[in-house]
């Protein structure tokens, strides 16, 4: 397979080698496995079951009805309007239930049926995405931040970043090999996350395996995104950017002090580089003297997408191809910082957008390793969502801590890493040291417009809510409701974000927290709490609760009916 370049418009291109068929990882597997021991440590796991076992049976996402989509529509107008409005509203609703809205709705089914290998959504999500030409800083890509490695001494920025890329490199070999756990939500995890049962459902065929789950309330999540994890970049493109995957190379990007650096991370034969290698190769880069270049290309992957685009082309122009390919094609971006994170809001500047110089946000995620070994992960969102990247970040994190590839006192392997690492070099003319200044100037106001506070709550979690039967994300979106109505006198219309990846190429579906219940309750605890008993209070939580759950297992399972959602 050579590089791959895909314009997505109805779902996404076909599947590499190692995703077509449940078990065909297997083969890249026997080819692998006579390294013996070092073999094992290729590895985080070897699933009985195939990861992409359950791809091809997985149901289709249903497209709601249009009456339903009206009322839910209503629903969510009601506590943001007065009664005027809300007559007027309805009026609205009834003239293009019945006149365009049924055409549009006949148009979107007649699409659906003409595109069954894909979700409904699955296109315009791309192009949603891939067409916005805001900067993706802050408008786009997220961070999860990992806890601190329980063993303080393996939080050595050296030692933490090391067993991270090994960790990171072992995911990416399970998954390519067919070795993943497929995803599954358990409803039961009593009957479906056994061996039993695994060893049963893997010699299902694949095109009945969901049927097989579901039947143990197993429900098994689409995996179709995850090949984008890795050796993926978003391109920018004037009007529409692409999606850029190429499978082949070997190599891992490191950012520092705005430089950027290469060095190969698999061997010829495919196989992850000794944990002692990797750990010399990340050692010289640290104990590189090389200054902040005067003009920092990583701003370029902040502006404007079109902006971006022009100048992406005059980089090429310029005799930087040959550097930009290890830039796109990279395994992905290793980003180590040289300075201690100094409390939750430092963090959250830091990992969702640092200061424009040591990160490269068009790359699928950033591994970001702070001085005092703080990491985090920031991916770029057009490929996937946050089902596959939090992941490969629950798995990273499990098996760096858990079985570190080295200790803080380990030696790194005695080679000369000044041979392997490459430092890259870009040829930059007048226009893009322009480009580049004008770019760190937006992206430097824009950081001073974006405030981040935070309180750590101590008298009570989740469990605590689940034990009163008691949603936590119900809780939580109830008290942004009853913080805007403090600040500003109203409730306000909020989003939220549900997957829907139990279906074959879902992405996600919204939420409309805003209820005619939330709002009641907002009113209550905000203006006359002493009006109402401790009891009264509970209910009316209790209601709040009940009603987000229903919306959100709703979205969820997009509406499912009787007669959609399979073929």
């Amino acid at each position: 397979m050579g590089p791959l370049v895909a314009r997505l418009r109805f779902g996404p291109r076909p599947a590499p080698l190692w995703m077509q068929g449940g078990g065909c990882g297997r083969r890249w597997l026997g080819a692998e496995a006579g390294a013996g021991a070092r073999a094992e440590r290729q590895y985080l796991q070897r699933s009985v079951v195939p990861t992409l076992h359950f791809q091809p049976s997985l149901p289709r996402l249903p497209i709601p009805k249009l009456e339903d989509t009206m009322k839910r529509y209503l629903s969510a107008q009601r506590p943001l309007l007065d009664d005027s409005q809300f007559r007027r509203t309805e009026q609205l609703c009834r003239t293009f239930e019945s006149g365009l809205g049924k055409e549009l709705h006949a148009q979107l089914v007649a699409q659906d049926e003409r595109n069954k290998h894909t979700s409904y959504i699955s296109g315009p999500w791309f192009d949603m995405y891939l067409s916005a030409r805001d900067s993706i800083v802050l408008n786009f890509n997220p961070f999860m931040s990992f806890n601190p490695d329980p063993k303080p001494d393996y939080n050595d920025q050296l030692t933490r970043a090391t067993n991270l890329t090994m960790s990171a490199m072992r995911f990416m070999k399970t998954l390519r090999a067919g070795l993943l756990e497929p995803e599954v939500f358990h409803l039961n995890p009593a009957k479906s996350n056994t061996n039993i049962f695994k060893r049963v459902i893997r010699l299902v065929p694949s095109a009945l395996a969901w049927y097989g789950a579901y039947m143990v309330n197993a429900y098994p999540l689409d995996m179709s995104q995850y090949f984008r994890l890795f050796n993926s970049t978003r391109l920018p493109q004037p009007g529409r950017d692409e999606l850029f995957t190429d499978e082949q190379e070997k190599h891992l990007l490191v950012l520092r002090n705005g430089n950027f650096y290469v060095f190969d991370v698999l061997d010829q034969d495919g196989n992850i580089l000794k944990a002692s290698e990797v750990h010399a190769h990340l050692k010289y880069i640290l104990s590189d003297n090389s200054p902040t270049p005067e003009f920092p290309l990583a701003y370029l992957a902040t502006e404007n997408r079109d902006t971006w685009a022009g100048l992406r082309q005059e980089l090429l122009n310029n005799g930087n191809k040959e550097t930009l390919g290890k830039v796109d094609s990279a395994v992905f971006c290793l980003c180590l910082d040289d300075f201690p994170i100094t409390d939750l809001v430092h963090l959250s500047h830091t990992m969702l957008h640092g200061d424009g110089v040591n990160r490269w946000f068009d790359k699928s995620f950033n591994l970001i390793v702070a001085k005092d070994g703080n990491a985090a992960i920031n991916f770029e969102h057009s490929w996937g969502d946050g089902v596959a990247v939090l992941r490969v970040f629950n798995e990273v994190f499990k098996d760096s801590t858990q079985t570190p590839a080295i200790t803080p006192q380990a030696q790194p392997a005695p080679v000369d890493s000044s041979r392997v690492v490459r430092r890259l070099n870009f040829r930059l003319n007048e226009t893009l040291k322009a480009g580049i200044a004008k770019a760190k100037e937006k992206f430097d106001s824009t950081m001073q417009t974006l405030s981040i506070d935070s309180i750590q709550f101590q008298r009570g979690g989740k469990e605590f809510l689940k034990k009163h039967k008691l949603s936590p994300d119900a809780v939580a979106q109830l008290s942004f409701q009853m913080a805007f109505l403090r600040q500003y006198g109203q409730t306000v219309a909020t989003y939220e974000s549900c997957s829907t990846a139990a279906f074959r190429h879902g992405r996600t579906e919204t939420v409309r927290p805003a209820s005619m219940f939330t709002k009641k309750c907002s009113e209550v605890f905000v203006r006359e709490p002493s009006k109402n008993s401790p009891d009264q209070l509970k209910e009316l939580i209790a209601q709040c609760s009940k009603y987000h759950s229903q919306l959100t297992r709703e979205a969820a399972m997009g509406e499912k009916t009787e007669d959609q959602g399979r073929e």
